[in-house]
C-alpha cells in the first residue's frame, strides 16, 4: 500500500490536543455546577468519567470508519458531532442533559486522537516515529492544562456557561482548519475488507499488547482523575480561586514536557522498553512523595501546596516518559490493518480511563489522602506490569 507523507506537524498537535482541551476546560467549574444544578460532588465529577465512556467508542467508531471512507471525512465529521455536543452542553439545564451531551461531545473529540495516531503510525516508522509520538504526547500531556487556565478565568469573569461556549466556538474553528489544511493519507480503494474479530483474537494473543494498553489507560487515567479530584483540593479544601487554580495546572503539566523531553533524549541510551520501565518507577515514586505530602496538613497550607504540586511533578514526569514509547510501540504488528486495530486498541484503554476517573469520583470523599493513596496503587501495578511483561521479553 502507498505510504503518504504526514500532514503538518502543527496540524496534527492542534487535533490530538482539543479532545484533552475539552475535557479539563470546565473543571474549575465543577464546584460552581454542582452548586447550580443541586447535586452532589461525586455526581458532577462523574462527567468526567462519562466523556470517556463517549471517546473510547467514539475512537472505535472513527477509527473504523477512517478505514472505509478515509482519513479527511473521518475527522471532519467528528469535528461536527463534537460541535453539537458542546452546544448541548451549553443548553444543559440538568446534571442529566448534561451527562448526555457529554457523551456526545466526547464521541465526536474523540476523532481528533484516534485519526491523529492512526495517521502517524501509517506515515512515519522507527526512531522518528517514536520522537514524534514523544512530541505529541507532550503537547496531549500539556493541554489538559491550558483547559483549567482558559476555564478558571471565564468562570470567574462570566460563569459556567461561557466556558461551554467557548468550546463551541471552538468546535467551528477547528473545522475550519481541518476543512483547509488536512489532506487526505490512504487510499481506501486499496484496503481491503477487515474483520475486526480476528484482530481482536490476535490482540488478546499477544500479552504485550494488552499490557501496553493498561500502562497507556492507566497512565492517562491518573491524569484525568487529578484534574477531576484537583478543584475540590484547591479550590474547596485551601480556598483558592478558579483563575489561580488555572496557573497551578500549567506548573504541574510542565512535569509531563519534562519527561516527554527525556523520553526523547533517552532514545540514544536505551531501548524504548526500558524508558517505559523507568518511566513508571519515577510515577511510583512520585505517588509515595504525593502521599507523604498529603500528611501535612499541620504545616501552613503554602507549604503543603507546594509539596503537593512538586510530588505531583515527580510523578507526571514518569508519566512523560513512559507513554510516548508505549503509543508507539503498541501498534507495531498490525501495521497492515492500523485503523481499525487503532480503533480497536483506543477503545480499550479509553473504557480503563473512565474507569479510573469513575474509581477517583466514587472514593471522592474531601480527604487530602485519597487521591494519593489511589495513585499510589495504580502506579504500582503499572511499575509491576511494565517490568514482568514488557522489559523481560
Amino acid at each position: 500500500m502507498k505510504k503518504y507523507a504526514a500532514p503538518s506537524l502543527l496540524l496534527m498537535i492542534v487535533l490530538v490536543a482539543f479532545p484533552q482541551i475539552s475535557e479539563t476546560i470546565y473543571t474549575p467549574s465543577l464546584p460552581d455546577i454542582s452548586a447550580a444544578l443541586g447535586v452532589s460532588n461525586s455526581s458532577v465529577q462523574f462527567t468526567l468519567s462519562i466523556y470517556f465512556i463517549g471517546f473510547a467508542l467514539g475512537v472505535f467508531c472513527w477509527g473504523w470508519l477512517s478505514d472505509i471512507i478515509g482519513r479527511r471525512p473521518a475527522m471532519l465529521g467528528g469535528l461536527i458531532v463534537y460541535g453539537i455536543g458542546s452546544l448541548m452542553c451549553f443548553y444543559s439545564g440538568s446534571i442529566g442533559i448534561l451527562l448526555v451531551s457529554r457523551f456526545i461531545q466526547a464521541f465526536g473529540a474523540a476523532t481528533g486522537s484516534i485519526i491523529t495516531q492512526t495517521i502517524l503510525r501509517e506515515s512515519v516508522s522507527g526512531n522518528k516515529r517514536h520522537a514524534m509520538f514523544a512530541q505529541i504526547s507532550a503537547v496531549i500531556a500539556f493541554t489538559p492544562a491550558v483547559g483549567p487556565l482558559i476555564g478558571g478565568w471565564v468562570d470567574q469573569a462570566l460563569g459556567f456557561r461561557a466556558v461551554f461556549f467557548t468550546l463551541v466556538v471552538m468546535s467551528v474553528l477547528l473545522f475550519m482548519y481541518a476543512f483547509l489544511k488536512l489532506p487526505e493519507t490512504t487510499d481506501v480503494s486499496a484496503r481491503k475488507k477487515v474483520n475486526i474479530l480476528p484482530i481482536i483474537k490476535r490482540m488478546v494473543l499477544l500479552p504485550r499488547v494488552l499490557v501496553f494498553g493498561l500502562l497507556i489507560g492507566g497512565i492517562n487515567g491518573v491524569l484525568f482523575s487529578y484534574y477531576a479530584e484537583a478543584p475540590f483540593i484547591f479550590i474547596d479544601y485551601f480556598q483558592i480561586s478558579p483563575g489561580i487554580y488555572g496557573f497551578l495546572g500549567i506548573i504541574v503539566a510542565l512535569a509531563s514536557i519534562v519527561g516527554a523531553m527525556i523520553s526523547k533524549s533517552l532514545l540514544n541510551v536505551y531501548v524504548p522498553e526500558k524508558i517505559i520501565h523507568i518511566g513508571c518507577l519515577v510515577m511510583t515514586i512520585g505517588a509515595l512523595l504525593l502521599t507523604f505530602a498529603s500528611t501535612l496538613v499541620m504545616l501552613p497550607n503554602i507549604i503543603v501546596i507546594v509539596c503537593i504540586l512538586m510530588s505531583m511533578f515527580v510523578m507526571l514526569m514518569g508519566a512523560g516518559i513512559a507513554l510516548p514509547n508505549c503509543l508507539s510501540l503498541a501498534l507495531v504488528k498490525f501495521q497492515d490493518v492500523i485503523g481499525t486495530a487503532g480503533a480497536i486498541f483506543s477503545l480499550g484503554y479509553y473504557l480503563l480511563v473512565s474507569l479510573t476517573t469513575w474509581g477517583m469520583s466514587f472514593l471522592h470523599n474531601g480527604s487530602l489522602v485519597t487521591m494519593p493513596i489511589y495513585f499510589l496503587v495504580v502506579s504500582g501495578v503499572m511499575w509491576f506490569l511494565g517490568k514482568k511483561f514488557i522489559v523481560s521479553e
